[in-house]
């Protein structure tokens, strides 16, 4: 069940308790009584429970990174902030917008709800916004024609599956005035073909052996991962629709294996 679904549940079952004993349950207790558990708990509860409701609702949402889709940027076990309100307020739980303040922008990184299932948060970097042509050619990107800045960084290696030694090509780029480190593996195609899905708008998309061109539609963007080659993104499962869009993420607030990232802005 959603997080948010459970504490928007227990926000009116306590709420609701506590307006009941107003009415009805505390005219009939004699004075001095103490309260029954039933009651004294819940209305214990029902501030904490507002206040965390409505900070994760429209303030910011703690995430934790899973995968290794965005190293170097986040590595696995990093402890995110989520930025809510950036790209405008959402109701919670029907996730409705109900104002406007920034769209996302190229460079960007944002947690939204995977596409093809809701129910799971991804973090990408936005590479596309709507109206915009991507091309990705021989591990390069090109923005409605514009080659986007790039240049070699040395090596990059890290343990993967707790098993598997991986040493990658790291690349200094810069993406709508985001300056980030991306990884590339130069062994690997742009996109495994195998692994493209039929996802919507995939006529927007050409798929070849050195590059593969999307055009992205109205209300949607096309996301990567910073970690290139080891990254499931939208070259396999395609567009995010705007609704999807959780809000961008902007801190690192606790890592429990490096200490010293404790505090790093997400660039």
């Amino acid at each position: 069940m959603d997080f948010a679904l459970i504490m928007l549940i227990l926000l009116v079952v306590t709420g609701g308790i506590w307006l009941l004993d107003i009415a009805f349950f505390a005219k009939k207790r004699v004075a001095d009584e103490k309260e029954p558990w039933w009651i004294e708990y819940p209305k214990s509860f029902f501030p904490v429970i507002l206040a965390v409701f409505m900070l994760r609702s429209f303030l910011v949402e703690p995430f934790k990174i899973p995968s290794g889709s965005m190293i170097p940027t986040l590595l696995v076990g990093d402890f995110i902030l989520v930025n809510k309100f950036t790209y405008g307020i959402r109701l919670p739980v029907a996730d409705e917008k109900i104002a406007d303040i920034n769209e996302p922008k190229r460079g960007e990184v944002m947690v939204f709800r995977y596409p093809e299932d809701p129910s799971v948060n991804y973090i990408k970097r936005v590479v596309g916004i709507p109206g915009d042509t991507v091309v990705y050619r021989d591990k390069h990107l090109i923005v409605n024609g514009e080659p986007v800045s790039v240049q070699s960084d040395g090596n990059y290696s890290y343990v993967e599956g707790g098993l598997n030694y991986v040493q990658l090509a790291r690349m200094k780029e810069v993406l709508g005035g985001h300056r980030h480190d991306i990884l590339i593996n130069p062994d690997v195609p742009n996109a495994r073909l195998e692994g493209v899905k039929d996802f919507p708008h995939r006529e927007n998309c050409t798929y070849s052996e050195h590059e593969f061109t999307c055009i992205v539609p109205p209300g949607n963007y096309f996301m990567m991962g910073d970690n290139r080659d080891g990254s499931s993104d939208g070259r396999y499962w395609g567009f995010v629709p705007e609704r999807n869009i959780v809000g961008r993420a902007f801190l690192i607030w606790w890592n429990f294996s490096d200490l010293k990232r404790i505090g790093t802005l997400i660039q």
